[in-house]
């Protein structure tokens, strides 16, 4: 694996509440210290279709959004500023419900929950709790899992398994509970890093505790325990989905990181009853490498389709890159077809017009952008990615070339908005013929800084800056941009 971290990660902090259950609130909100307000956005055009991003994937639970009538051009500099605030480190992306954005991230030791309104950058409110933890693989100390809020309600899942229930509202903490010591979660490869989901009032979450506590459901008023359910699978890095199959609500868990040394122990596809977590099926699917995790969320093809896909790809195994499963009518998954060369490292596909759009490929310049058959799997073309930049005088003036590599795409407003790992965003149009490359700009210069999708919310854009900018030196951030069309 490659190491793209440094060690200015924990060095700042900008004004936390400490740890009381009843944070600092500001009622109309505070200009807090870690924000640099640019703009205010344009208006919201006439009939433009907005929507709420309430967590990792956002409202559909996949790479897609409702926005409309957003703006497709833009300078090389990059669509309009309205804010950024300074944060500290982790890789959560932002969760948005009308006047809240939370933000989770690091903060000199502390796990921090931030509330901020979603146009002015202003700081609501603040909670944060004092965390013990350092990636034994050299990368981010901080957060995985992104912010949840449903039912009024914000969930976390720390790092360290620590699971956090606070009101929207106020920022008061309702309950929590620590999963490492209360449910025998250890350290895994990377910490915790799970988006958890809510469904009919049960906080579902893929656990990897001890004693078949292997997926859990909490109950999201008190977080009493509604269920455990033993898959013999451990926690992996993907975030679960709801899905109806054959009439029956289903939520769809993608397990499988850190187990023992039996493969058969490692992962797969779970379908399970969110209201009681009995399991309806189980499909397998890990890597043979035991320094191997599923982080990719699974993806909804149709009515009973469910596709997988993996990153770490061993020759000779059978169970390499992306699957293409069908659920039956009772309950049980069977392949459909499997290709190694659909293979995401932690990026989502795009399911579009019964085609997959990603990023394949484990390591960042050997990554492609791809399209398959969503039908077949068959492959229909594959391409790198560039964009030409020019550094500043002070480091040289000379070109530089900046590939997309492991990036990111969401599908919205009739075409796809890319975001490449080291910052570079991009308007593509994508078909089985190709693709088109639009508007482009450099948000900023830092390698492995952009490992988290962008939110979308009322036409503004909210990109994730997790690493240092090696050019200009800017430290990690939360930027929002206007992406309002006229």
């Amino acid at each position: 694996m490659s190491r793209f971290v440094w060690s200015f990660l924990w060095c700042f902090s900008f004004g936390g509440a400490g740890a009381a259950d009843v944070p600092a609130a500001a009622t109309a909100g505070e200009a807090w210290p870690a924000l640099t307000f640019h703009a205010e956005p344009r208006p919201l055009p006439s009939g433009a279709v907005t929507s709420d991003w309430p967590r990792l994937l956002g409202a559909q639970d996949a790479p897609h959004s409702a926005e409309t009538k957003l703006r497709h051009d833009f300078p090389a500099a990059g669509p309009p500023k309205v804010w950024e605030v300074s944060k500290g480190s982790g890789y959560a992306s932002p969760a948005i419900v009308g006047d809240r954005l939370v933000l989770f991230h690091r903060l000199e030791g502390r796990e921090t929950i931030d509330c901020l309104h979603p146009e002015t950058g202003r700081r609501l409110w603040t909670h944060d709790y004092a965390v013990e933890y350092r990636d034994r693989y050299g990368y981010s100390d901080g957060p995985r899992a992104s912010p949840v809020i449903a039912d009024g309600r914000v969930f976390t899942f720390g790092v360290t398994s620590m699971l956090t229930c606070l009101d929207l509202a106020s920022g008061r903490v309702l309950w929590k509970r620590d999963c490492a010591m209360e449910d025998g979660v250890p350290q895994f490869f990377f910490g915790s890093g799970a988006t958890p989901l809510v469904q009919d009032g049960v906080l579902i979450c893929d656990l990897g505790g001890a004693g078949g506590k292997d997926l859990a459901g909490f109950e999201v008023a008190t977080g009493a325990v509604k269920w455990f359910t033993k898959t013999g699978w451990s926690q992996s890095y993907s975030s679960p989905i709801p899905a109806v199959l054959h009439g029956r609500k289903r939520v769809l868990v993608f397990q499988g990181g850190e187990g023992d040394e039996s493969l058969a122990s490692q992962g797969g596809l779970v379908s399970l009853d969110p209201a009681d977590g009995v399991v309806a099926g189980k499909f397998f699917w890990r890597a043979a490498r035991y320094t191997s995790v599923n982080a990719a969320a699974p993806v909804l093809c149709g009515p009973d389709r469910l596709f997988v896909t993996h990153a770490y790809i061993d020759s000779g195994s059978e169970y390499n890159g992306g699957a293409m499963v069908q659920a039956q009518p009772d309950g049980s998954l069977q392949l459909v077809w499997k290709n190694e060369k659909l293979a995401c490292h932690w990026m989502t596909p795009v399911f579009h017009e019964n085609h997959l759009y990603a990023f394949s490929g484990e390591k960042d310049r050997t990554a492609e952008l791809v399209c398959h058959d969503a039908s077949t799997g068959q492959s229909k073309w594959r391409t790198r990615l560039t964009y030409d930049i020019t550094l500043p005088p002070e480091q040289g003036g000379r070109p530089l070339t900046v590939g997309f590599m492991r990036g990111s795409l969401l599908h919205v407003d009739g075409s796809f908005l890319a975001l490449g790992e080291w910052g570079t965003l991009a308007w593509l149009t994508l078909s089985p013929e190709g693709v088109k490359q639009g508007a482009t700009a450099q948000l900023f210069t830092s390698p492995g800084g952009a490992w988290t999708l962008p939110a979308v919310s009322r036409g503004l854009l909210y990109v994730s800056q997790n690493e240092e900018d090696k050019i200009t030196g800017t430290s990690p951030r939360l930027r929002c941009y206007d992406l309002r069309g006229e």
